[in-house]
């Protein structure tokens, strides 16, 4: 007999400022789904996220949901009154005797529970509501861009989690890698619409690009239609009119189908355009290091930037990625060592804390007032690399209308912000370009852009982020900041570094932590026998390899074209750089599983 949905929602209508945002919307749950909830910035999706868990009131329409049946959802600014650690606030809904499950899940998102409310960070605030739903274990856990605020360690953690738990999920996130990892199937917001597709996010984009033509293609018809029936009619009409009054009302329907039809969005029309030429040598420092107290950031570093060089820095939350970037700049000083700069050298900073914008004041404003983008004795325009440009239109590039430039920046969303401030950054040339944390809060088509952007970008580019997808994409050297002040340099992205130094564990919970330690401390059979440790690598190695070969195939593929060299060099030098890279990462891994293969054997 088959269960009842978990959730279930029919025709639902919501608008918001007299604006509609849902029309007669309907969507299912089921049991063991595993749900990528996906669509623009600005579509809704954490609207319909807050129906579904009956926090919005929808206009119309009905939310089902059985009897006995627990819904929950992660909060973005958990109300924390009256609690007097975030820990109290984790386990407000648990028994005391469930209490520990808190502490088992903040040892995985890396927080501490007994962090006071009033000194806690945004950050640490929604860990906790995190760890407050994960703990809980409803039937359907609703995550709102959980991985927001985290590092890798622990989105690799709370991506485990939710690979084994059974209880359904919802999930938005802008992180790829994630989505791919944990999605079975996709709810697509689309003006207004859901549609829905039994197979996770990694199918996504090719549905998507396949609806969108097959829509182009109607529209298309549609049109052909309306403009050959609105001949006949000027032709024809006089003559026939009572006999064809039919044929000039299916002329008016047609219209009046193809009027209902609503354009979807487009992409923004951002532009990233490099000043003159760096100096060949970008960045150099000599024995660089950092102590704040007692707590050591950084051993002494050396490091080389070229001109073009992508170079990515990661690691756990409060390694001290952002200081290290802080002192390559000049924006701070080390304790010792030397950083020189290069000649020739137009900088453009993408702050991760938002700064640069003024939240108190318009959109409008934190463009015009800026000394750098204002036009001497206009106040409606802008200067967008060297040429004045009206406020409104330049914001309209950036998927603003003309109702949001008169509100106050703190009345945006996280990913409208980032958008703001990436207006600002590429409305000046630039040839060294620093980016803090560019892809939290931005949507998947904006990241994507935003990349092709880097790639052509002649400058080069200093990139802090946790999104281990864009990273791959994007970064030609990784530097990790590995803990207790290590920094170390690797080729390519994160995907290279995990080849070159081995996967990263993920921090496991108590649990898995006690059975690892267990499984160590047996002692082995003979003196060839394997670790723990290596037959985790032995496992995983044919998976890397398989990565590698089809990485290598299609860069094989790509340089293939014989105009290449001649139409792109920069992009042929990329691309032959990166296979070399991947040919020796392959030959190591295939010694090593070699090596190990027989130490098994």
């Amino acid at each position: 007999m088959a269960r009842a949905p978990l959730l279930q929602l029919s025709d639902i209508s919501l608008t918001f400022g007299g604006e509609p945002i849902f029309s007669d919307l309907g969507l299912v749950v089921q049991q063991g789904d595993r749900v990528a909830l996906v669509g623009r910035n600005g579509s809704g999706k954490s609207t319909l996220m807050k129906v579904m868990a009956a926090l919005t009131e929808a206009d119309s329409g009905s939310r089902v949901v059985p009897p006995g049946t627990s819904v929950g959802y992660m909060e973005q600014d958990p109300d924390m009154s009256g609690f007097a650690t975030i820990g109290d606030y984790a386990a407000s809904g648990l028994d005391e005797t469930e209490a520990y499950k808190v502490d088992m899940v903040a040892d995985g998102l890396k927080f501490d529970p007994a962090t006071p409310v009033e000194t806690a960070s945004g950050g640490e605030k929604r860990r906790a509501a995190l760890a407050k739903l994960m703990a809980e274990a409803p039937d359907l856990m609703l995550l709102d861009e959980p991985t927001n605020h985290l590092d890798i360690q622990a989105i690799q953690w709370l991506e485990d989690e939710l690979k084994a738990t059974r209880t359904a999920y919802v999930l938005i996130s802008h992180d790829r890698a994630f989505l791919r990892a944990l999605t079975k199937a996709t709810l697509w917001i689309d003006r207004g619409a859901v549609r829905r597709q039994e197979q996770g996010f990694d199918a996504f984009e090719a549905w998507r690009d396949k609806t969108w033509e097959e829509e182009d293609d109607q529209r298309h018809k549609l049109d052909r239609k309306i403009k050959a029936e609105a001949r006949w009619a000027v032709e024809g009409i006089s003559a026939r009119r009572k006999r064809n009054q039919g044929r000039v009302r299916a002329l008016q329907e047609l219209r009046k189908t193809r009027s209902n039809m609503i354009r979807r969005q487009g992409a923004a029309d951002m532009a990233l355009e490099s000043g003159p030429k760096s100096g060949k040598k970008v960045i150099e420092a000599e024995g660089i290091s950092k102590t704040y107290g007692e707590k050591l950031i950084l051993k002494p570093f050396d490091l080389k930037v070229q001109r073009g060089d992508r170079v990515a820095f990661i690691g756990p939350n409060g390694a001290g990625k952002t200081t290290l970037l802080k002192m390559l700049i000049g924006q701070e000083e080390p304790d010792t060592g030397t950083v020189k700069m290069g000649t020739n050298l137009e900088l453009a900073v993408f702050d991760q804390t938002r700064a640069q914008l003024n939240p108190d004041m318009t959109l409008w404003d934190n463009l015009t007032l800026d000394p750098e983008m204002a036009v001497s004795g206009r106040s409606d325009q802008v200067m967008v690399r060297g040429t004045p440009k009206h406020v409104v239109g330049y914001l309209k590039d950036f998927l603003f209308d003309e109702r949001q430039v008169r509100a106050p920046v703190r009345s945006l969303s996280g990913g409208e912000k980032a958008r703001l401030l990436l207006a600002r950054i590429m409305a000046r040339e630039s040839n060294l370009l620093v980016l803090d944390e560019p892809t939290n809060d931005l949507d998947i088509e904006t990241l994507d852009l935003l990349q092709e952007l880097l790639d052509d970008y002649d400058g080069t580019v200093l990139l802090v982020s946790h999104d281990r997808d864009f990273l791959d994409r994007v970064a030609t050297t990784t530097i990790a900041m590995e803990g207790q002040g290590q920094a170390t340099a690797y080729a390519g992205g994160w995907s290279d570094y995990q080849s070159q130094r081995g996967t990263v564990d993920a921090m496991p919970d108590p649990v898995k932590r006690r059975a690892k330690q267990e499984e160590a401390a047996k002692p082995v059979a003979t003196a060839d026998a394997l670790s723990f440790t290596e037959k985790h690598r032995l496992e995983e190695l044919p998976t890397v390899i398989e990565r590698l070969e089809a990485e290598i195939a299609k860069l094989e593929e790509f340089l293939m074209d014989p105009d290449l060299f001649t139409k792109a060099p920069v992009k042929f030098q990329k691309a032959t750089d990166a296979l070399v890279e991947r040919q020796a990462a392959l030959s190591a891994a295939e010694e090593e599983w070699m090596l190990l293969e027989e130490k098994a054997g």
